[in-house]
């Protein structure tokens, strides 16, 4: 009984040609990504931004512009309402009050005295500016320190072209999930930063299987041309990877469509997260060894010590 196949096993497409091709896309979504960061900026959440978060549920389904009617004169700045996963559940956001923990739980107070017992107060967080600018801080230096040992483990297991290749392609996919983010305004939260750690240890993933395939190929085909030697290598583990990829990508639809609110913009990234890893693994990592002009002899000599000596073997 033969397995499912979604990529035929004689696949053979010439990936390495087009190189020219996947390195100006990369390098046009990470320039928009970075143009869209800087222009429009990322919508953080209250883990980051600091404020007050009231998670209420009303017996009937909630009338989003009465509430935000009734709210609005309550004269604790800006207040930003949405259905949380149920019509009946509303997720409440109020801006920071200027002053100490005092004013915090004073706006509070101001919106449950303005609600009344009609709503069920389900939950209420208040994160301060200190603690938003420690949390936005040890996001940036969790990333940062992910991609650095990504960088150092790559590099010891295989040669220096591996591991900046590798460390490209794993940049190129954050920084493009960051552009994402603020195209389409999505909450950036505590949850988006575990989803970036998740994609790198995904993409990096799927980048080691094709490199691992390169490092045998290197030692299989001692005269192959080099492009024809990583072409072979992709398509040798292209059906591997799309059946990974797709599987994923199903799971992680199915959290985004029925997981709530909750877990949306963790799913949503992730799902991003997944196709640009799959295509920054084939496309743009493999590609990157011939750019950094990679060759057998390190191979070789790496090896020499353990290749076996068989001129003397039918003299005996």
């Amino acid at each position: 009984m033969r397995g499912l196949h979604l990529v035929p096993a004689n696949t053979k497409v010439d990936f390495i040609s087009k190189r020219t091709i996947f390195y100006i896309f990369s390098v046009f979504l990470i320039v928009a990504s970075a143009t869209l960061f800087g222009s429009k900026g990322l919508n953080y959440g209250i883990d980051f931004k600091g404020g007050i978060l009231i998670e209420v549920k009303t017996p009937e389904p909630a009338n989003i512009g009465e509430m935000r009617a009734n709210l609005s004169g309550l004269g604790v700045g800006e207040i930003a309402l949405q259905e949380f996963g149920s019509p009946n559940e509303v997720l409440i956001r109020i801006q920071k009050q200027e002053g100490d923990e005092k004013a915090q739980q004073a706006a509070i107070d101001k919106v449950k005295q303005k609600l009344g017992d009609s709503v069920e107060y389900r939950r209420t967080e208040f994160v301060g500016p200190k603690v938003s600018q420690e949390l936005l801080m040890s996001g940036i230096y969790a990333v940062s320190a992910a991609i650095l040992a990504i960088l150092v483990y790559i590099w010891f297991r295989f040669e220096w072209q591996f591991g900046v290749g590798a460390v490209i392609a794993l940049t190129h996919d954050v920084l493009t999930t960051i552009g994402l983010f603020a195209l389409t305004g999505l909450e950036f939260n505590l949850s988006t930063v575990a989803a970036i750690l998740t994609i790198a240890g995904y993409s990096i993933n799927d980048t080691v299987v094709v490199f691992d395939r390169v490092r045998e190929n290197l030692r299989r085909y001692k005269t192959m041309e080099m492009a024809e030697l990583l072409n072979r290598s992709v398509n040798e583990t292209l059906s591997r990877t799309v059946m990974t990829s797709i599987t994923t990508f199903l799971a992680l639809l199915a959290l985004y469509l029925l997981g709530g609110e909750v877990i949306s913009g963790f799913s949503f990234a992730m799902i991003w997260g997944v196709l640009i890893g799959t295509y920054s693994s084939i496309c743009l990592a493999v590609p990157m060894l011939l750019l950094f002009d990679l060759r057998r002899r390190s191979e070789e000599e790496k090896n020499q010590d353990v290749q076996p000596d068989f001129s003397g073997a039918d003299g005996d």
